[in-house]
């Protein structure tokens, strides 16, 4: 069967039709989905697995369609036929079993039932789980990053990797994650770099953001540098593999997973202060109330690969500072190269003098690294013109997220950023990447 949109031909399955109206009687065993200009085929029996993924692609993150099928089969690997039916009953705000059996009851035969499903999903890190204050278990919707992606950490298979690079390449999705005006996460300094005169330093301070946040607290392996070690490119920054951590509601998550291991505050902190001392880049959730900070590095993170790809991150990342240098007081020696994940340092060779770094503010992230290895103190953190207060808890942030993705100027906006970079850096990376 083919399809003919804008004189343009799609192969469906093995028989042809000359008319479009054909199509549309062909109901039985094909359901059409049309996205991005092109008509896609589903075939009825993953009628459940698109009716999801279009559920998803309704809360704050997206879940956009993929014209490759990278996206019915990340959902598969996920949940059953019967599991994404009853995911599309939930919502990205936690609900307890009695409120989602009125919704999903048509689905199973009794709330006993509806429960054994619910807590297969979490095991097989489709969903989430929250306790109410009197120690009732909700239920709510994950988005694939960060969420799904991450809970696939002892679940994660060549063929999953595989989906995920397809589905997360295509430019569908990029504009997608990117409209959601804020971003989920955040980068905040290191605490040697990190000066108490500097605005918001309260909300960036990681010791005051663990006071803030919820027990229990989860210490778990970075699932970008497993990914990278099962492709046989294990991280070059550290040998730890303890180095990401979850508290709060993704921490019971976790538990229930069996993923993990439950630590307190203290040793929390510890190994934060080891994940500084090794040049990992602190990047918690986009809120005060944090539920998951990651320990990145620039060989094996997902998210600074994206940062580096993008002509000025922060139109789409949120963070306080930059780097900026007392050009007087610079030696030249290239620590701060070496310690920089994000690209924004080179040695820049100067007339009559020795050589000199030289920062671009358009691909500092504020992390601090630089500041904490100077030996001469050139570099400082400085704050950038707007210093941004993050949103009180998730909730907050998936409200705000939710408004600006929905927005029929959200596109609009990416694309304009993203041309309004290239233009300024004649950066053209992202526009040699794949589709």
């Amino acid at each position: 069967m083919y399809l003919n949109k804008y004189n343009r031909t799609f192969k469906i399955a093995k028989f042809e039709f000359c008319s479009p109206n054909t199509y549309f009687n062909l109901t039985r065993n094909l359901k059409t989905l049309i996205t991005g200009g092109m008509k896609i085929a589903v075939a009825h029996k993953d009628q459940a697995y698109r009716d999801l993924q279009r559920h998803l692609n309704r809360l704050p993150v997206g879940f956009p369609p993929s014209s490759s099928g990278a996206d019915i089969r990340l959902l598969k690997h996920i949940f059953s036929p019967l599991q994404a039916r009853i995911a599309t009953t939930l919502t990205h705000e936690p609900e307890d079993l009695a409120t989602l059996f009125l919704r999903a009851g048509h689905l199973v035969k009794s709330p006993g039932d509806l429960k054994t499903e619910l807590t297969a999903m979490v095991k097989n890190g489709g969903l989430e789980i929250a306790k109410t204050k009197e120690g009732q278990t909700c239920w709510a919707n994950a988005p694939l990053v960060v969420g799904m992606y991450e809970l696939q950490l002892d679940r994660l298979t060549p063929e999953f990797i595989r989906d995920f690079k397809a589905y997360t390449s295509e430019k569908r999705f990029g504009i997608s994650f990117l409209g959601t005006g804020l971003s989920q996460m955040r980068t905040i300094p290191i605490h040697k770099s990190l000066r108490p005169d500097l605005p918001l330093a309260d909300v960036d301070r990681i010791e005051d953001l663990l006071d803030l946040a919820s027990p229990p607290f989860v210490i778990l392996p970075c699932i970008c540098r497993r990914k990278k070690a099962m492709a046989g490119e294990p991280c070059r920054q550290t040998e730890r593999t303890e180095t990401c951590m979850a508290m709060g509601g993704i921490a019971r998550t976790l538990m229930e997973m069996d993923i993990g291991r439950k630590i307190d505050r203290e040793e929390a902190l510890a190994i934060i202060r080891e994940n500084q001392k090794e040049g990992l880049v602190l990047q918690p959730a986009n809120t005060r109330h944090i539920e998951f900070l990651c320990s990145c590095c620039g060989c094996c993170c997902s998210m600074l690969s994206l940062q580096r790809d993008l002509p000025v991150p922060l139109d789409f990342w949120s963070a306080n500072h930059r780097a900026e240098l007392e050009r007087d007081r610079c030696v030249g020696c290239g620590k701060c190269i070496k310690r920089c994940q994000a690209g924004a340092l080179t040695l820049k060779e100067l007339q009559g003098r020795m050589a000199c770094i030289e920062v671009n503010p358009h691909r500092c992230i504020g992390c601090g690294h630089c500041v904490a290895v100077c030996p001469t103190k050139a570099m400082r953190l400085s704050p950038k013109p707007a210093p941004d207060r993050p949103p009180k808890n998730r909730a907050d942030l998936n409200r705000i997220m939710l408004k600006e993705r929905h927005s029929p100027l959200a596109p609009v906006k990416v694309i304009g950023k993203l041309a309004r970079g290239i233009a300024v850096t004649r950066d053209i990376r992202l526009l040699k990447s794949p589709d």
